[in-house]
């Protein structure tokens, strides 16, 4: 298998992730022109400053009111060009994503039919389940914004600075102010939260081998009345599970431990 996690997305999926690339890339001018457009329709078609009407227009003359909506249809045809761009982008993330897990689950499957019987033996029929279904499940979504996501996210910011900046340079500096300071603590703490989150996977694969031994074992179980035993013992992994994860949500909050 790949070393890395990006090294499997490049290998099998480059073409998809360069088309989405560009489909992003693609939607940033309109972007623009959605954040520009309504400072047009206040200065110029609402207040009329520096316009005498009426006006002309692509071959056309056109009084306030015209002038006005317009404008305010051209802004309506944007919202809907960017919203056709993001339901395009995120389609084709959800496609990329699911044929990736896919391979990665037929991958994982091929491996494990390779263990020694000496492995299987030592590993449980629950932890392997929930390493080809549960486990891998999260990948999926990664797979569709390892690449795309970064670009979306930092190119709208990017687009959103630099009409900030071409409006008011003040308020642009005020804007990225704090993304070096954002930039320094919030990998630590993401750290962090990886380190509890592997913790909490190893819980769940011990308390998946668990109920695979309880299940199998059901017989002994009610013959010897053991049950508040085994419900004890559910409930003490089921409390450190608990405990992780809420760990992770004050960690991804910013709360103190």
């Amino acid at each position: 298998m790949e070393p890395t996690v990006f090294t499997f997305i490049r290998r099998h999926s480059l073409r998809q992730q360069f088309i989405i690339l560009g489909i992003t890339a693609v939607s940033f001018p309109f972007l623009y022109f959605s954040l520009d457009l309504p400072k047009t329709i206040i200065n110029k078609a609402i207040d009329g400053q520096g316009e005498a009407f009426p006006i002309q227009v692509a071959g056309f003359s056109l009084g306030q009111i015209e002038y006005l909506l317009a404008l305010c249809f051209v802004f309506l045809a944007l919202v809907f060009v960017n919203g056709g761009f993001k339901f395009q982008i995120n389609l084709y993330k959800g496609v990329i994503a699911e044929r990736l897990l896919r391979r990665l689950r037929y991958t994982l499957l091929a491996r494990a039919l390779r263990f020694p019987l000496s492995q299987f033996q030592k590993t449980s029929q629950g932890e392997l389940v929930a390493m080809v279904t549960a486990e891998v499940k999260p990948l999926g979504g990664f797979f569709g914004d390892a690449f795309a996501l970064p670009l979306f996210q930092g190119g709208t910011f990017l687009t959103i600075l630099a009409f900030m900046f071409v409006q008011d340079p003040l308020l642009g500096l005020a804007a990225i102010a704090l993304i070096p300071v954002q930039g320094y603590f919030i990998p630590k703490l993401q750290r962090r939260v990886n380190l509890i989150g592997k913790e909490r996977v190893r819980h769940v694969r011990r308390l998946s081998d668990r109920i695979g031994e309880v299940v199998s074992g059901i017989g002994e179980v009610h013959a010897h009345a053991a049950s508040g035993l085994v419900l004890s013992d559910f409930s003490k992994r089921l409390g450190q599970i608990f405990d992780l994860r809420f760990d992770i949500y004050k960690k991804k909050r910013g709360c103190p431990r």
